[in-house]
């Protein structure tokens, strides 16, 4: 993404999450399907794939250019 640097922005970091992402086909996420956990093995555990609920290596949140909070997928934890 042009003119994005993740690591520069204040707050962004990366993070183990439960990202509610039925299909699991887009690579950023609003914050309101990012559910950041403590530790992989947090999100491992409540990760549940039969309601869309994945575990996932997020890096956010970032500020898009529409005003919106995103995280953007590293790594799904499957």
């Amino acid at each position: 993404m042009k003119g994005l640097h993740l690591e520069e922005s204040a707050g962004v970091a990366e993070r183990y999450a439960v990202v509610y992402a039925p299909g699991k086909n887009r690579k950023r996420f609003p914050e309101n399907c990012v559910y950041v956990k403590a530790s992989e093995a947090e999100a491992r555990r409540e990760a549940n794939p039969a309601q869309g609920r994945y575990a996932a290596v997020v890096i956010g949140p970032s500020r898009s250019s529409e005003g919106f909070r995103l995280f953007y997928l590293k790594a799904w934890l499957d």
